[in-house]
């Protein structure tokens, strides 16, 4: 039963999804009333494993398998996922109308979440890589999801093209962690990582992360992804894509604590995202692409906190991020709607 629970949180939205995104033009009536029931499920089934905190592997190949285990970090953030997945699409359902694709906005929406939460609770690097990947084309798919647009499609192949090639360092963790001992690719066993192997492995896990959270040297994608509806920006970029770097280095920290020279780097380099893009953000004047930078920044914060081993810091403020930051995003898009422009010198007054 508690397999069970924790194989329903990932593939209840991920194999919902798939089929509404299929139905077309058919499914554009009941998408936004199917992807909220699905959604309010997952919550449930969210708050049952974080009290339960179940796990389970099935077997791949000899000695690794494919994992899932809620445990304390995990459990930390899988209600703020699904419970903003469940607040945006609540909020897409008036902002995405039935020509604009619904059951495929709402299925690829429901995939991508399941994707997320499967990253969350990977307990191996093999189940971390197929959900890490799916989140990574669904984010690709949704950030161009208005796909008449150049814009739209140019953000959407810069995010992917950016993200992808950091994330070839969790590749290369992964021969590094087979190379140094770790036969079965399981989180916990990568500390015990031989050198060389061990300062290799931190290195592209570092790095996969800083790209999945646009982290400087690969921040630019982000505000090119804002070319996305304001629901995709909502969900990508507070509890989900954004957040998975800066969640997976807390996760990897007895790796980085091994590794001190890793370690720093990472630390200076989230402190010095949080300054300059947070002088981005003072600088902004368009709406969505003031909270971009300001995403960065504070994600910043959790890279910072992960490099100087303020893993309950950190995390505190991955979950206040997701709660905020979702929040400011889902008004900037009722703005939008409301008054037609993201300027925020012609916002004055709206309040």
């Amino acid at each position: 039963m508690m397999a069970f629970l924790v194989w329903t949180l990932v593939l209840l939205p991920a194999l919902s999804g798939g089929v509404l995104a299929c139905t077309g033009t058919r499914g554009a009536v009941p998408a936004f009333p199917v992807g909220l029931a699905v959604a309010a499920a997952d919550l449930v089934t969210a708050v049952a494993a974080t009290v339960v905190r179940p796990s389970s592997e099935v077997p791949l190949f000899r000695g690794i398998g494919f994992g899932l285990a809620v445990d304390g970090s995990a459990g930390l953030l899988l209600v703020p996922v699904t419970a903003v997945v469940l607040g945006v699409l609540w909020f897409c359902a008036t902002a995405i109308g039935p020509r604009e694709s619904a059951a495929r906005f709402t299925g690829l929406m429901l995939v991508f979440s399941g994707a997320m939460l499967g990253t969350v609770t990977a307990s191996g690097l093999v189940s971390l890589l197929v959900c890490w990947e799916v989140m990574g084309a669904t984010s690709w798919a949704l950030i161009g999801f208005w796909w008449r647009r150049n814009t739209a499609v140019r953000a959407a192949n810069t995010a992917l093209l950016t993200t992808r090639g950091a994330d070839l360092g969790m590749y290369v963790a992964a021969g590094s962690a087979l190379a140094g001992g770790a036969g079965s690719l399981a989180l916990d066993e990568l500390p015990e990582l031989t050198a060389p192997w061990s300062t290799v492995a931190a290195v592209g896990l570092v790095v996969a992360a800083l790209g999945k959270s646009a982290q400087l040297p690969f921040h630019f994608w982000l505000s090119r992804a804002m070319e996305g509806p304001s629901g995709v920006s909502a969900l990508l970029h507070s509890a989900t894509m954004v957040a998975a770097g800066g969640y997976l280095l807390l996760r990897v920290h007895p790796l980085l604590a091994e590794e001190d020279g890793v370690a720093a780097a990472t630390a200076w380099i989230g402190a010095l995202t949080a300054l300059v893009l947070g002088l981005v953000a003072v600088a902004q004047r368009d709406l969505k692409q003031l909270l971009a930078a300001s995403t960065s920044a504070q994600l910043g914060f959790v890279v910072l906190a992960a490099g100087t081993g303020g893993v309950f810091g950190g995390t505190a403020h991955l979950v206040a991020h997701a709660a905020t930051k979702a929040a400011l995003f889902l008004v900037a898009g009722a703005w939008l709607v409301g008054f037609g422009t993201e300027r925020l010198v012609e916002l004055r007054g709206v309040g």
